[in-house]
């Protein structure tokens, strides 16, 4: 799609063009969480799974560098590309790759080194560690795969062509899928079986993505001379709100593991397996409605076309609270309907699961206007106010939350965080949006 378009078409086609998309390209990436959680749980029982999430924070941190560089680079590019600056916008491209890959480098050498250190640290016990370890070593050396599958899938996105991130996507996803069965049950394989099949299927995504720059729509060039200094901050400014939301999933998991063994043991664990993989699916949905959202923003704004982009941002509300509201209904209603998707539960679990379904699924209303807010201030690079709803949301509130509240309510106070967190983070983005319309 050329950027005149952007700025042209209506808003509700432009928007719904890119919604499905993007809704699928990043549920199908929250399938490589799920069909692991899903084939461990029924596959190698309760402790695996423990083991699973346990490991999982490791993965977020992949995925959110690779979306550090790729979202920070690609909303300067789509902004610059709007005031017809191409060069300027090939080189933020340019530099975004040329970060993507060296962190990506070091970040491998660093993991390779430390890999058993890094498995206690994110809370390893004596029961999961076997399983831990027979998990992450392949995550580890495959992680320039999921570097390259977030980076390309935000640029490639950007550059007019969501549905070959859409269908690039789906194809890792339905092969790590199959490749999760048949190591896992005729091949018995356990957990690397598990873990082997999410890269193969991330790499398969990263090889259809590059393919689209040998497509005659790729709009993506190389400007190497044209790399400033400066570029590389920016990018990591405007990236940095992406990153926290990625790395504060995987912060939130560790902290809430920490403080559930620390009340209720390997069975807390286990139902928070169930809710935070049940957390992905929204915040991918979430995601996927932002994604459609971005470009569309950001290259208005940099046309300076603020009707536009005011309309673009209510009708991103709207969708987001509908696609997550759908969620919380059935969470409220059955709740241990997801309990089954990934287990096979015992008293215990089922005992534990109902009460902290319902009440953690409350938060993801709060948590989409969140993303909304944060997506919207990214695109029109005012950093400094999605910086801040990213650290409320992950870093500051659900942490003081997760080990004050538990002090009162025992281990209801530890679900209650989340929801609580959002709720007083939604009132802070509200007034920040609110501040910015004030402003013009």
């Amino acid at each position: 799609m050329e950027t005149k378009e952007f700025m042209e078409k209506p808003v509700n086609g432009l928007f719904f063009r890119y919604l499905i998309p993007s809704i699928m390209g990043t549920m199908v990436t929250s399938i490589y969480v799920l069909a692991d959680t899903i084939m461990i749980g029924k596959g190698l029982g309760s402790v695996a799974m423990a083991a699973l999430n346990i490991a999982l924070p490791i993965y977020n941190i992949f995925f959110g560098l690779g979306l550090l560089f790729g979202v920070g680079g690609s909303v300067l590019m789509s902004i610059y590309r709007g005031r017809g600056e191409k060069e300027k916008a090939d080189a933020y491209f340019t530099a975004a790759f040329l970060m993507n890959l060296a962190v990506w480098l070091i970040l491998l050498i660093f993991c390779v080194l430390f890999m058993e250190d890094l498995a206690w640290i994110l809370g390893g016990t004596e029961e999961t560690m076997p399983y831990i370890m027979e998990y992450i070593p392949y995550i580890i050396w495959g992680m320039g795969a999921y570097f390259f599958s977030s980076f390309l899938q935000t640029f490639v996105r950007n550059d007019g062509a969501p549905n070959l991130a859409m269908n690039a996507v789906i194809a890792g996803g339905v092969t790590n899928i199959i490749l999760d069965y048949v190591f896992i049950f005729p091949m018995d394989m356990g957990m690397a079986g598990a873990a082997i099949a999410t890269v193969i299927g991330s790499c398969l995504t990263v090889f259809m993505l590059a393919a689209h720059f040998f497509t005659k729509k790729n709009q993506l060039k190389w400007n190497f001379r044209g790399i400033k200094r400066s570029y590389l901050k920016e990018i990591i400014l405007n990236g940095t709100a992406s990153f926290l939301i990625e790395i504060a999933s995987g912060i939130t998991i560790f902290v809430f593991n920490l403080q559930l063994l620390r009340y209720v043991g390997n069975t807390g664990v286990t139902v928070y397996g169930i809710i935070c993989n049940t957390a992905i699916v929204v915040t991918c949905l979430s995601k996927g409605v932002n994604q459609a959202a971005q470009p569309i923003l950001s290259i208005n704004y940099g046309a300076g076309l603020k009707k536009r982009t005011g309309e673009v941002q209510k009708l991103t509300m709207i969708t987001s609270l509908i696609v997550c509201g759908v969620i919380v209904l059935i969470g409220v209603v059955i709740p241990d309907f997801f309990t089954y998707i990934f287990l096979n539960p015992d008293k215990n679990i089922l005992a534990m699961s109902g009460d902290a379904v319902r009440i953690y699924f409350i938060g993801f209303l709060f948590m989409a206007v969140n993303m909304v807010y944060i997506c919207y201030f990214q695109a029109i690079v005012k950093n400094s106010y999605a910086l801040l709803l990213c650290l409320l949301r992950g870093c500051i509130l659900v942490l003081v939350f997760v080990y004050v509240l538990p002090l009162f309510l025992g281990v209801y106070g530890i679900w209650l965080a989340f929801p609580v967190a959002e709720l007083l983070t939604m009132f802070a983005g509200h007034h920040y949006t609110k501040k910015t319309e004030r402003r013009g």
